[in-house]
Protein backbone atom coordinates (compact mmCIF):
# COMPACT_ATOMS: atom_id res chain seq x y z
CA UNK A 1 0.00 0.00 0.00
CA UNK A 2 1.69 3.73 -0.90
CA UNK A 3 1.27 5.62 1.80
CA UNK A 4 1.94 9.30 0.46
CA UNK A 5 4.23 11.13 -1.80
CA UNK A 6 6.11 13.97 -0.72
CA UNK A 7 8.39 16.83 -2.51
CA UNK A 8 10.77 18.31 -0.04
CA UNK A 9 10.70 22.02 -0.01
CA UNK A 10 13.83 23.95 1.15
CA UNK A 11 13.92 26.76 2.58
CA UNK A 12 15.61 29.97 1.07
CA UNK A 13 17.66 31.67 3.23
CA UNK A 14 17.58 35.11 3.03
CA UNK A 15 20.89 38.36 3.91
CA UNK A 16 20.99 39.35 7.10
CA UNK A 17 20.01 42.98 7.82
CA UNK A 18 22.96 45.32 8.04
CA UNK A 19 21.40 48.57 7.74
CA UNK A 20 21.47 49.62 11.83
CA UNK A 21 23.92 50.33 14.32
CA UNK A 22 23.02 48.18 17.60
CA UNK A 23 25.71 48.96 19.67
CA UNK A 24 23.85 52.63 21.31
CA UNK A 25 20.53 50.62 21.54
CA UNK A 26 22.20 48.42 23.45
CA UNK A 27 22.81 50.92 26.20
CA UNK A 28 19.39 50.19 27.32
CA UNK A 29 19.74 46.26 27.46
CA UNK A 30 20.33 46.83 31.61
CA UNK A 31 17.44 48.79 32.38
CA UNK A 32 15.02 47.02 30.54
CA UNK A 33 16.14 43.34 30.19
CA UNK A 34 18.24 41.09 32.90
CA UNK A 35 20.85 40.15 30.51
CA UNK A 36 22.93 41.14 27.04
CA UNK A 37 21.35 37.93 25.58
CA UNK A 38 17.66 38.54 25.82
CA UNK A 39 17.86 42.33 24.71
CA UNK A 40 20.02 40.96 21.53
CA UNK A 41 16.88 38.43 20.90
CA UNK A 42 14.43 40.69 21.14
CA UNK A 43 16.09 43.83 19.54
CA UNK A 44 16.98 41.73 16.34
CA UNK A 45 13.64 40.38 15.83
CA UNK A 46 11.82 44.07 16.29
CA UNK A 47 14.15 45.29 13.81
CA UNK A 48 13.77 42.85 11.56
CA UNK A 49 9.80 43.23 11.62
CA UNK A 50 10.86 46.81 11.06
CA UNK A 51 12.23 46.62 7.82
CA UNK A 52 11.18 44.03 6.37
CA UNK A 53 13.73 41.46 6.60
CA UNK A 54 14.74 38.31 8.27
CA UNK A 55 17.30 37.64 10.99
CA UNK A 56 19.74 35.14 10.16
CA UNK A 57 18.57 32.59 12.59
CA UNK A 58 20.86 30.46 14.63
CA UNK A 59 20.98 27.20 16.29
CA UNK A 60 23.25 25.85 19.00
CA UNK A 61 23.78 22.60 18.64
CA UNK A 62 25.04 20.18 21.92
CA UNK A 63 26.24 16.80 20.68
CA UNK A 64 26.36 14.70 23.70
CA UNK A 65 27.13 11.16 22.50
CA UNK A 66 25.21 8.10 24.77
CA UNK A 67 23.50 9.95 27.54
CA UNK A 68 21.68 8.43 30.70
CA UNK A 69 18.06 9.37 30.02
CA UNK A 70 17.28 11.06 33.61
CA UNK A 71 19.97 13.13 32.59
CA UNK A 72 18.96 13.97 29.13
CA UNK A 73 15.41 14.90 30.55
CA UNK A 74 17.36 17.08 33.33
CA UNK A 75 18.96 19.08 31.25
CA UNK A 76 16.09 19.90 29.16
CA UNK A 77 14.31 21.03 32.19
CA UNK A 78 16.59 23.44 32.57
CA UNK A 79 17.22 24.40 28.90
CA UNK A 80 13.57 24.85 28.91
CA UNK A 81 13.91 27.38 31.50
CA UNK A 82 16.52 29.12 30.15
CA UNK A 83 14.77 29.41 26.57
CA UNK A 84 11.33 31.11 28.22
CA UNK A 85 13.57 33.56 29.85
CA UNK A 86 15.21 34.66 26.65
CA UNK A 87 18.95 33.63 28.50
CA UNK A 88 19.19 31.15 25.39
CA UNK A 89 18.80 30.73 21.98
CA UNK A 90 17.12 27.78 19.89
CA UNK A 91 19.10 24.72 21.09
CA UNK A 92 18.99 21.58 20.00
CA UNK A 93 20.71 18.35 21.74
CA UNK A 94 21.55 15.63 19.45
CA UNK A 95 22.16 12.56 20.95
CA UNK A 96 21.90 8.82 21.84
CA UNK A 97 20.38 6.83 25.04
CA UNK A 98 21.18 3.23 26.49
CA UNK A 99 18.53 0.80 26.26
CA UNK A 100 15.46 2.76 27.61
CA UNK A 101 11.80 2.79 27.27
CA UNK A 102 9.75 5.61 27.79
CA UNK A 103 6.22 6.20 28.31
CA UNK A 104 4.22 9.52 27.11
CA UNK A 105 1.78 11.15 30.00
CA UNK A 106 -1.17 8.78 28.70
CA UNK A 107 0.63 6.40 31.04
CA UNK A 108 0.18 3.34 28.93
CA UNK A 109 2.39 1.04 30.58
CA UNK A 110 0.09 -1.77 29.51
CA UNK A 111 2.12 -1.43 26.11
CA UNK A 112 5.09 -2.78 27.97
CA UNK A 113 4.50 -6.36 27.10
CA UNK A 114 7.48 -8.21 29.50
CA UNK A 115 6.92 -7.38 33.69
CA UNK A 116 8.75 -4.67 34.58
CA UNK A 117 10.75 -6.93 36.89
CA UNK A 118 12.26 -8.28 34.13
CA UNK A 119 13.58 -5.24 32.35
CA UNK A 120 16.70 -5.13 33.96
CA UNK A 121 17.68 -9.07 32.83
CA UNK A 122 17.42 -7.51 29.20
CA UNK A 123 19.53 -4.56 30.65
CA UNK A 124 16.28 -1.66 29.85
CA UNK A 125 15.51 0.97 32.17
CA UNK A 126 11.34 2.09 31.95
CA UNK A 127 10.70 6.03 32.97
CA UNK A 128 7.28 7.93 32.79
CA UNK A 129 7.54 11.16 30.94
CA UNK A 130 5.27 13.87 30.32
CA UNK A 131 5.88 14.36 26.53
CA UNK A 132 3.08 13.45 24.32
CA UNK A 133 2.65 9.91 22.40
CA UNK A 134 2.69 6.42 23.91
CA UNK A 135 5.73 3.81 24.80
CA UNK A 136 8.81 3.53 22.51
CA UNK A 137 11.99 2.49 22.57
CA UNK A 138 15.71 4.53 22.52
CA UNK A 139 18.56 2.44 22.62
CA UNK A 140 22.37 2.93 20.88
CA UNK A 141 22.68 3.40 17.67
CA UNK A 142 19.51 5.23 17.03
CA UNK A 143 20.00 8.91 16.54
CA UNK A 144 17.70 11.23 18.60
CA UNK A 145 17.03 15.08 18.85
CA UNK A 146 15.44 17.26 21.25
CA UNK A 147 14.95 20.74 19.93
CA UNK A 148 14.28 23.44 22.52
CA UNK A 149 13.10 25.87 20.14
CA UNK A 150 10.10 28.61 20.44
CA UNK A 151 7.68 27.93 17.90
CA UNK A 152 5.90 31.46 18.63
CA UNK A 153 9.25 33.07 17.41
CA UNK A 154 9.25 30.98 14.60
CA UNK A 155 5.30 31.68 13.95
CA UNK A 156 4.43 28.31 13.95
CA UNK A 157 2.03 25.53 15.88
CA UNK A 158 2.37 22.37 17.18
CA UNK A 159 0.44 20.46 14.18
CA UNK A 160 3.38 22.33 11.73
CA UNK A 161 5.91 21.52 14.03
CA UNK A 162 5.04 17.72 14.35
CA UNK A 163 5.00 17.65 10.64
CA UNK A 164 8.83 19.49 10.21
CA UNK A 165 9.92 16.59 12.56
CA UNK A 166 8.41 14.14 10.40
CA UNK A 167 10.27 15.77 7.16
CA UNK A 168 13.03 16.32 9.07
CA UNK A 169 12.98 12.17 9.14
CA UNK A 170 11.70 12.05 5.73
CA UNK A 171 14.75 14.09 4.46
CA UNK A 172 17.52 11.97 5.88
CA UNK A 173 16.36 8.36 4.77
CA UNK A 174 16.21 10.02 1.35
CA UNK A 175 19.64 10.32 1.39
CA UNK A 176 20.24 7.26 1.31
CA UNK A 177 17.27 6.41 -1.08
CA UNK A 178 14.72 5.33 1.48
CA UNK A 179 11.11 6.59 0.86
CA UNK A 180 9.76 7.32 3.99
CA UNK A 181 6.38 8.77 4.47
CA UNK A 182 4.42 10.13 7.87
CA UNK A 183 2.05 7.58 8.86
CA UNK A 184 -1.89 7.26 8.23
CA UNK A 185 -4.38 8.76 10.09
CA UNK A 186 -3.47 7.36 13.96
CA UNK A 187 -0.28 6.28 12.75
CA UNK A 188 2.51 8.92 14.14
CA UNK A 189 5.91 9.24 13.14
CA UNK A 190 8.01 8.09 9.99
CA UNK A 191 7.17 4.71 7.97
CA UNK A 192 8.91 2.98 4.86
CA UNK A 193 5.59 1.02 3.81
CA UNK A 194 4.36 -0.66 6.81
CA UNK A 195 7.29 -0.47 8.82
CA UNK A 196 7.86 2.47 11.00
CA UNK A 197 11.39 4.05 10.50
CA UNK A 198 11.06 7.04 13.26
CA UNK A 199 9.07 8.02 16.42
CA UNK A 200 8.37 11.24 17.52
CA UNK A 201 6.89 12.36 20.71
CA UNK A 202 6.96 15.89 22.23
CA UNK A 203 6.10 18.43 24.55
CA UNK A 204 4.90 22.40 24.10
CA UNK A 205 5.11 24.31 27.50
CA UNK A 206 4.49 27.97 26.74
CA UNK A 207 5.22 27.49 23.34
CA UNK A 208 8.72 26.42 24.39
CA UNK A 209 9.37 22.57 22.78
CA UNK A 210 11.38 19.56 24.74
CA UNK A 211 11.41 15.90 24.03
CA UNK A 212 11.64 15.52 20.33
CA UNK A 213 12.42 12.80 17.67
CA UNK A 214 14.34 9.18 17.15
CA UNK A 215 15.74 7.92 14.14
CA UNK A 216 16.90 4.43 13.61
CA UNK A 217 19.76 3.92 11.93
CA UNK A 218 20.78 0.66 13.22
CA UNK A 219 19.47 -0.16 16.70
CA UNK A 220 18.92 -3.79 17.86
CA UNK A 221 15.08 -4.27 16.93
CA UNK A 222 14.46 -7.20 19.14
CA UNK A 223 13.47 -4.33 22.29
CA UNK A 224 10.65 -3.38 20.53
CA UNK A 225 9.17 -7.33 20.31
CA UNK A 226 8.47 -6.20 24.49
CA UNK A 227 6.14 -3.90 23.29
CA UNK A 228 3.68 -2.44 21.51
CA UNK A 229 5.57 0.92 19.91
CA UNK A 230 3.73 4.08 20.13
CA UNK A 231 0.52 1.79 20.81
CA UNK A 232 0.20 0.48 17.22
CA UNK A 233 -0.28 -2.92 17.13
CA UNK A 234 0.98 -5.44 14.49
CA UNK A 235 3.28 -3.31 12.89
CA UNK A 236 6.94 -3.92 12.26
CA UNK A 237 9.67 -1.47 13.11
CA UNK A 238 13.14 -1.25 10.79
CA UNK A 239 15.91 0.98 10.52
CA UNK A 240 18.29 2.64 8.21
CA UNK A 241 20.35 -0.21 7.96
CA UNK A 242 17.47 -2.59 7.19
CA UNK A 243 15.95 -0.14 4.43
CA UNK A 244 19.16 0.87 1.94
CA UNK A 245 21.47 -0.49 0.22
CA UNK A 246 23.86 2.42 0.58
CA UNK A 247 27.39 1.86 2.88
CA UNK A 248 26.35 4.10 5.65
CA UNK A 249 29.05 6.36 7.04
CA UNK A 250 30.33 6.48 11.03
CA UNK A 251 27.23 7.50 13.14
CA UNK A 252 28.95 10.95 13.84
CA UNK A 253 28.43 11.73 10.80
CA UNK A 254 24.84 10.63 10.37
CA UNK A 255 23.77 12.57 13.50
CA UNK A 256 25.31 15.34 11.64
CA UNK A 257 23.24 14.89 8.85
CA UNK A 258 20.40 14.50 10.70
CA UNK A 259 20.92 17.81 12.47
CA UNK A 260 21.47 19.29 9.11
CA UNK A 261 17.97 17.75 7.62
CA UNK A 262 16.32 19.39 10.69
CA UNK A 263 17.81 22.99 10.18
CA UNK A 264 16.83 22.92 6.42
CA UNK A 265 13.51 22.42 7.58
CA UNK A 266 13.33 24.66 10.05
CA UNK A 267 14.80 27.41 8.21
CA UNK A 268 17.93 27.99 10.83
CA UNK A 269 20.94 29.46 9.16
CA UNK A 270 23.71 29.13 11.09
CA UNK A 271 24.64 26.51 12.98
CA UNK A 272 26.56 26.54 16.28
CA UNK A 273 28.29 22.98 17.56
CA UNK A 274 29.14 22.54 20.99
CA UNK A 275 30.66 19.19 22.76
CA UNK A 276 30.76 20.31 26.46
CA UNK A 277 29.87 17.09 27.70
CA UNK A 278 29.22 19.03 31.17
CA UNK A 279 26.01 20.00 30.30
CA UNK A 280 25.02 17.25 31.10
CA UNK A 281 26.56 16.14 34.65
CA UNK A 282 26.45 19.78 36.20
CA UNK A 283 23.60 21.86 33.92
CA UNK A 284 26.40 25.00 32.98
CA UNK A 285 28.13 25.39 30.44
Amino acid sequence: MQRCSHSLQHHQLELPYSLIDTSTCKLFSKSIFNDTTSFNITFNFSIAALIGMRVLRSLEVLKLGVVNYLDALKLQEKLVLDRKSHRICDTLLSLQHPPTYTVGKRQTVHNLLIPQSELEQIGAELHYTQRGGDITFHGPHQAILYPIISLRDMGIGARSYVEKMELTMIEMAAQYGVKACPGLAGETGVWVGERKIGAIGVRISNGITSHGLAFNIDPDLSYFRHIVPCGIADKEVTSLRRETDSVLPPEEIMQEQLVSCFARIFGYDNLIWKEDASVVTDGTE
